[in-house]
This record gives structure tokens, sequence and C-alpha cells, in this order.
């Protein structure tokens, strides 16, 4: 059992500002967002277009009480000891008010990037353990396959820890998520029932690591603005009653005012009873 087991989920709804929107529009987006009176605004790392870190602590800077989400950070791209040091960074500038979560990346991007790994599940078992114990304040020696750390502390650890969660979608992933994890970031297939379906692979990967309590859900539902404020609203209920504990809306790639976009997302969430 770990010191987040027994935290309880908390219920929080936001929206994304995508890497395809150029990083100048950042400002202005989250600064609409945070007036509108959403939760949270969640910013992608994606090949090759906008770093999750820099975007998140200009976000944060530029806000009072916004919680900013970073999913996902590719663990291939990134050495370990530098995402435990930026992590704990930014947990300390902003207390409480950044959330993280850690992916696999998408394979063919990190090709490119030449750090595909041949089995992106013993990477993120050994990466993720690794971060936690460093964030935790503890001093960490490891010698894996893909993570090598010698008598690695940080200096500035975050107090307390973050939650960490996990971008999952194949059974394989979702069982070591609920393994490793405090929660899961689910992308693509969104149905209440891909939902339900993900909960079940998580409590099982819970069990297997006697973890106790109720793993954080964090669903990313498509919403285009010409759907209707009351149609979004629908779709984010029925995310919630199968267990999302997080609802974030996701914009198109080509969405032409983000902070418009935002605005509209506030106006759905205010018809979501809490």
């Amino acid at each position: 059992m770990t010191a987040h087991d027994s935290a309880p989920p908390t219920r929080t709804l936001g929206a994304i500002f995508r890497p395809q929107s150029p990083p100048e529009d950042l400002r202005a987006a989250v600064q609409a967002a945070e007036q509108a009176g959403l939760d949270e605004v969640w910013l992608w790392e994606d090949c090759f277009l906008e770093s999750g870190i820099a975007a998140a602590s200009a976000a944060l800077a530029w806000t009072d009480r916004l919680v900013i989400g970073i999913g996902l950070l590719p663990v291939p791209l990134r050495n370990v000891a530098v995402t435990a040091m930026e992590i704990a960074t930014l947990e300390r500038l902003f207390p409480g008010r950044v959330r993280i979560a850690l992916g696999h990346g998408v394979q063919d991007w990190m090709a490119q990037a030449g750090v595909r790994p041949e089995s992106p599940l013993s990477l993120m078992r050994e990466y993720f353990t690794a971060l936690r114990g460093l964030l935790a304040g503890r001093t960490v020696t490891v010698s894996g396959d893909y993570v090598r750390l010698s008598d690695v502390a940080l200096g500035w650890p975050p107090t307390p820890a973050p939650r960490l969660l996990m971008g999952a979608s194949g059974p394989r992933s979702l069982r070591l998520c609920g393994e490793l994890a405090d929660g899961v970031v689910l992308a693509g297939d969104v149905s209440p029932a891909a939902v339900v379906a993900a909960r079940t692979v998580l409590a099982e990967g819970r069990v297997a690591a006697a973890r106790l309590g109720e793993p954080e859900i964090v669903v990313y539902l498509p919403a285009l603005a010409d759907s209707g404020v009351q149609a979004v609203a629908d779709d984010v209920r029925r995310s919630i009653d199968v267990g999302a504990t997080t609802v974030v809306l996701e914009p198109s790639a080509n969405e032409p005012d983000i902070a418009s976009y935002f605005r509209f997302a506030a106006q759905a969430f205010a018809r979501v009873p809490r």
C-alpha cells in the first residue's frame, strides 16, 4: 500500500490545449479557461510540436488557481532523472496545481527520435518505479534494461510527493497502470462500455499489487464546439456515471479559437451536476 492509496479521487472537469495550436496562443487560452471557471487545462507533449513541461510552467505562472495537466509525457524520450527534476520544480513552484501522466509515446515517433524500446512495458515499469522513488525523496540506484541510476536523489523533492497517472489503452498497459499508477488517462475509444472495461482491468492490477482505494479515471472526450452545449453535457454525464473522475473535452486539431472553445466547455460543464 502506498500513501496515495487512501486518497479518494476528486471529480474535475477540464479541456485540452492541443499542441497543434501555436504556443503563443496559450496565455490567452488558459486565462480564458480560468475566468470561465474550468477546473483544469491539459497539455500534450506530442512529437514534435510543443514541450509539455515548458508550456505547463508558463500556463501555471499566467493563472492563479487553474490546475494544469500534462498527458502524456512520453517516457522513451525523457531521462527519468530530468523528468523527476522538472516535476519536482513545478510542484514546489505551484503546489497542488500540476497533474502528470506518463505514457509509452507513439512508437513511430519514438523510432524517429531513435528511442523506440523493444519492450515498452518493461521500460514503463522501470521508469515509473524509479520516478516514484525520486519524487518521494529517496536515493535511487537501479540497473535495469532501460533505466540506470547510481545514488541519485533530488535536492528539492516535493512534499508531499505528487500522484502520478499513466496513459493506457490495451489490457497489458491497463493492468500495469493499475499496479503502479494512481490513475489512468483514457483516450481513443471512451464510450461508457470502454470505461467500464478499463476499470475492470485496472482493478485486476491493483489487486495484484495489494493497492487499496479507487484509481483516478481521466477521460479525454472529443467534442466539437458546434455539437451543442446540452449534447456535450450529456456525454460528460454518461462518462461520470460509469466512473470517470475527470472528464477533459478534446477540441479538433484545427480549432480556430481555443479561448472561445474553453468558454464553450465551461458552459457545457455548468449543466453537469457535481
